[in-house]
């Protein structure tokens, strides 16, 4: 992955907080891609949504004990944020063949992490995939469950903000259409 793919990417993003991941990538350079490059860096991840936008795939992560989007860490074979994106999703769900709906980013967020992470902030940009929920799932282990949530009954112990993040992605890809 290229720093210059990077901030192409992110550039090209109308996402909220798009000026401060430019700045943040600017700022520290190939570090900001890198688990070991400080304790801030960027992550890549998956809303995984329904056909009908109704519904969305989550996953009970394990160390944080809360429901969130598939994602993580960039590793050194991705080839860009997408596929990083696309690489967590299809671990983590257990769905081999998931791809994503374009390559364009769809959220931008940024979280403190603490308990047992031993990093103290992920810089997260988010892509979208839509699967049929009839697919098989499977559990990772970085999880501890992987279950199908209609929108308007999602579970306690979400990941701070998801809500919000969720309604803000969906609008954003039913504005592609």
């Amino acid at each position: 992955m290229h720093l210059d793919d990077v901030t192409t990417a992110l550039a090209a993003t109308t996402a909220p907080h798009r000026d401060r991941f430019l700045a943040f990538v600017r700022t520290h350079g190939d570090a900001a891609l890198r688990r070991d490059g400080g304790p801030e860096h960027l992550t890549a991840s998956c809303f995984v949504f329904s056909p009908d936008l109704g519904s969305v795939l989550l996953c009970l992560h394990r160390k944080g004990r809360f429901w969130v989007q598939f994602g993580g860490h960039l590793e050194p074979g991705d080839r860009d944020l997408a596929d990083a994106a696309r690489r967590e999703a299809r671990e983590e769900s257990g769905i081999a063949d998931l791809d994503l709906l374009d390559a364009s980013v769809a959220d931008l967020d940024r979280h403190d992490l603490h308990g047992g992470f031993a990093c103290a902030a992920h810089w997260d940009v988010g892509f979208v995939a839509v699967v049929d929920p009839a697919r098989a799932t499977t559990v990772s282990d970085e999880s501890d469950d992987v279950r199908w949530f209609a929108l308007d009954a999602l579970p306690e112990g979400l990941a701070p903000g998801l809500p919000a993040r969720l309604a803000a992605v969906v609008a954003t890809v039913a504005h592609r259409d």
